[in-house]
C-alpha cells in the first residue's frame, strides 16, 4: 500500500471516529441534565444506534456491494449527517431530538462498515496493515474527548447546567461536513458483485453473506458478538453520567484513557493475534469486560478513583481484542464478492441487535436503582453487566473450536 493512500485512510479513520466520540460519550449527560430526559428516554435515544446498525447491512448490501463505489456512498452519508447534526444542535425537546438522532444513526452506522471496506480494499495483508490505519480512528475519539473536557470545558458542572454540551453537536456537524467532502477524494472502491438482469432479493439485500453461518465457529462468534454487546451497552450509556454523578472532574477527558489504551493494544494486536490465535484474543477481551465492570461496581469507595481509571483503561483490550480482531476474522471468512455485506453483518450483530437489547436492559436496571434524590445505586447496576459478560466468556470457551486463521487474506 502506497504511503499517500495510507495517509488518506488514516485521515478518514480519524474523522470517522472523531465524529462519533465528539457527541456520543456525553449524550447521556446532555439528555439527563439539559433535556431532562428520564433513564428510559436516555436508553431510547441510545437505542437509535442499534436501529441504525440493524438497517446498515441492508444499505451496504443494496448499494455498496452492487451499485456504487463505497467512498461515494460514504461521502453522501456524512454530508447528510452534517445537516442532521446541525438540527440536533438546535433541538430543545427530547421528542424532536429523538427523531433527529434516529435519522442520524440510520445515516451514520453504515459508514462504520464502509470505512472498513475502503480500507480492506487497499490492503494485501489486513491482519498486519489494518490496525495501523484503525489506530487513527482511536486517536480521533481521544482528541474529541480531550477537546470537550480540557479545551472547551463543556462537561464541567456549571457549563453543563448552562447547556454548553449542546455545542458538541455543532462540532460534530462541522467534522461530518469535512469528512463528507474528503470522502470523494478517497481511493476508488467499486462494488464487488457482478450486475445482471436477473437479480434475486437475497443478492440485492446482501443476504448471501448469511452463508457464513454454515461455519459453526462463525455462527458461535456471531451469537457471542450479540450477547457480549448487551453488557457493552452499559458502558456507553452509563459511564459518563456515572462519573459525573459521583463527582469526577473532567469525566469526558478522563474517559479518553480508554482510547489511549486502545492505541497501545491496537499496536499489540497483530502480534497477539498471530501468536495466540483468534479464540484466545477474544477470550482476553471478554475477561477484561468482566474485570472492568467489577472495578466500576466497587471503585466509588476508592477516594483516588484509581479503580475507576483502571476500569476505563481496560477499554483498549475490550474493544481492540474483540471488535478489531472480529473485523479481521470476518474479512478472512468472507469471499471476495461479499466482503462489504459481511462487515455489515457483523455490525448488525454488535452495534445492532446486541446493543439494542443492552440499552433497553441498562435503562430498566438504571431505573430500578434510581434513588429519590435523583442519584443511582451504581454498585448494583454495574454488577449486572459483569455477571453477563462472565456468562458469555464461559459459553464462548466451550463452543468455539480453536482454528487457524489465514492471516494473509
Amino acid at each position: 500500500m502506497k504511503n499517500a493512500i495510507r495517509t488518506q485512510l488514516c485521515i478518514m479513520m480519524f474523522l470517522e471516529f472523531f465524529i462519533w466520540g465528539a457527541w456520543f460519550v456525553t449524550l447521556g449527560t446532555f439528555l439527563g441534565n439539559n433535556l431532562k430526559a428520564t433513564d428510559g428516554e436516555i436508553a431510547l435515544a441510545f437505542s437509535t444506534q442499534s436501529w441504525g446498525a440493524i438497517i446498515a447491512p441492508f444499505i451496504i448490501g443494496i448499494i455498496a456491494d452492487r451499485y456504487f463505489n463505497a467512498e461515494r456512498i460514504l461521502g453522501i452519508l456524512h454530508l447528510l449527517g452534517a445537516i442532521l447534526m446541525y438540527f440536533m444542535y438546535q433541538s430543545n425537546t427530547f421528542e424532536t431530538f429523538f427523531i433527529l438522532v434516529l435519522a442520524y444513526m440510520i445515516v451514520y452506522m453504515p459508514t462504520l462498515a464502509l470505512v472498513n471496506s475502503v480500507s480492506f480494499n487497499q490492503m494485501t495483508n489486513p491482519a498486519k496493515e489494518f490496525s495501523m490505519v484503525r489506530v487513527f480512528g482511536t486517536l480521533g475519539w481521544i482528541i474529541a474527548g480531550l477537546s470537550i473536557s480540557y479545551f472547551f470545558h463543556w462537561d464541567k458542572g456549571e457549563f453543563i447546567t448552562q447547556g454548553f454540551l449542546k455545542n458538541t453537536f455543532l462540532m460534530t456537524a462541522i467534522a461530518s461536513l469535512v469528512l463528507g467532502l474528503f470522502s470523494f477524494t478517497l481511493p476508488k472502491t467499486p462494488p464487488r458483485m457482478v450486475r445482471s438482469k436477473n437479480v434475486a432479493i437475497k443478492d440485492i439485500l446482501g443476504l448471501n453473506s448469511l452463508r457464513l453461518f454454515k461455519d459453526r465457529n462463525f455462527l458461535v462468534f456471531f451469537l457471542s458478538s450479540v450477547l457480549i454487546c448487551i453488557p457493552l451497552a452499559f458502558y456507553y450509556q452509563n459511564t459518563n453520567p456515572f462519573l459525573v454523578e459521583i463527582g469526577m472532574d473532567n469525566a469526558t477527558g478522563k474517559m479518553t484513557i480508554g482510547q489511549i489504551s486502545e492505541i497501545v493494544f491496537m499496536l499489540l494486536l497483530p502480534y497477539f493475534f498471530t501468536k495466540f490465535g483468534f479464540k484466545k484474543t477474544i477470550l482476553v477481551a471478554m475477561g477484561a469486560w468482566v474485570l472492568r465492570y467489577l472495578l466500576f461496581a466497587f471503585g466509588d469507595v476508592d477516594e483516588l478513583g484509581f479503580m475507576l481509571l483502571v476500569g476505563i483503561a481496560l477499554h483498549g483490550i475490550c474493544y481492540d481484542f474483540f471488535f478489531v480482531s472480529g473485523q479481521i476474522y470476518t474479512d478472512s471468512k468472507a469471499g471476495e464478492e461479499y466482503k462489504s455485506s459481511a462487515q455489515g453483518l457483523i455490525t448488525l450483530a454488535t452495534y445492532g441487535v446486541g446493543m439494542l437489547i443492552g440499552f433497553w436492559v441498562a435503562g430498566e436496571i438504571s431505573t430500578w436503582y434510581l434513588l429519590k434524590d435523583g442519584n443511582h445505586m451504581w454498585k448494583y447496576i454495574w454488577l449486572y453487566p459483569a455477571i453477563f459478560a462472565l456468562t458469555v466468556f464461559v459459553l464462548f470457551t466451550f463452543f468455539f473450536k480453536t482454528e487457524k486463521i489465514d492471516y494473509q487474506s
